[in-house]
């Protein structure tokens, strides 16, 4: 399921850290496998949350249970609407699993190519 927030003017740092740290990890507790938080370099106010259940039917007990009706109230003004959300199949994966950051951590350095 991709969650498409748009953070209200001023308001995207404070909102992105609400999704990642209660919206998001809450979907775990309703069937969810596995959830992300990602957040446009080219727009700071668009916000997707992206998690991955296995039936529509625990998507809308998560979507419309007591802790995201409560978060929805709560941060109402801070994110427009409507809200735009539609069901994914996932079709294909690879790659290495995707490393856990945290905003506002440092890039890495570069290691030093010594040339050929």
């Amino acid at each position: 399921m991709h969650v498409q927030w748009y953070a209200t003017v001023f308001r995207a740092d404070m909102f992105a850290d609400a999704v990642a740290e209660m919206a998001a990890p809450v979907a775990l507790d309703y069937g969810a496998t596995r959830y992300t938080v990602q957040r446009s370099r080219d727009d700071h106010y668009r916000i997707l949350q992206q998690t991955w259940f296995n039936s529509q039917d625990d998507w809308y007990r998560y979507w419309e249970g007591d802790e995201m009706r409560e978060f929805r109230a709560r941060y109402s003004g801070k994110y427009q609407v409507p809200i735009t959300y539609v069901w994914h199949d996932e079709w294909a994966t690879g790659g290495e699993p995707a490393e856990t950051i945290t905003p506002g951590d440092e890039e890495p350095e570069p290691t030093p190519y010594a040339g050929a």
